[in-house]
């Protein structure tokens, strides 16, 4: 948007400041709202993570909204919200005391960056300690990851090597 001076030259181009805000989607319309208001020319950020899932039998991995029902979208402060409450998917903007809140911009741009799965730092052979409630410092070697999300551990229970599976997150290098 350029600014045109009362002799009618033109000045420099000055873009409004955006801001991100939260938007609240209808049920299991995400991507349909994300995909509407992409193409009214929001822009918009809906992280999304990869899931295992047994479907039908098989093992499937599924990307699946991070935070479902909600995506972030930027606009900038000379923009109308009206289009917002007419598009398909969306149910409305997230507002603490009637006034839409504003997201730091920061945490949006790491959702960005979000490359959508855990990732397992471990090697075969690493000494871990288990911080679940059962099994709350014990230590034990991990053996491999099952997925995303899951780990095999062995441990030492009445003197021999034990396999145990576990969720990622409750296992933590010693």
């Amino acid at each position: 948007m350029g600014l045109t001076r009362s002799d009618g030259s033109s000045d420099v181009s000055v873009s409004p400041m955006s801001t991100w805000y939260l938007v609240q989607c209808k049920p299991r319309q995400d991507g349909r709202a994300e995909e509407h208001l992409t193409r009214q020319g929001y822009m918009c950020c809906r992280p999304m993570h990869d899931r295992e899932k047994i479907i039908r039998g098989r093992r499937q991995v599924l990307s699946e909204s991070l935070f479902p029902g909600y995506l972030f979208i930027q606009i900038s402060d000379d923009e109308s919200w009206s289009p917002l409450r007419s598009t398909r998917g969306v149910s409305h903007v997230v507002k603490f005391g009637g006034k839409p809140l504003a997201v730091n911009d920061r945490l949006v741009s790491q959702f960005q960056n979000y490359d959508g799965g855990l990732s397992v730092v471990f090697r075969a052979g690493d000494r871990v300690r288990i911080l679940d409630d059962g099994f709350a410092d014990v230590e034990a070697i991990f053996k491999a990851a099952t997925g995303d999300e899951r780990v095999v551990l062995l441990i030492k229970l009445l003197n021999r090597a034990q396999e145990l599976t576990l969720p990622l997150k409750s296992v933590a290098s010693y």
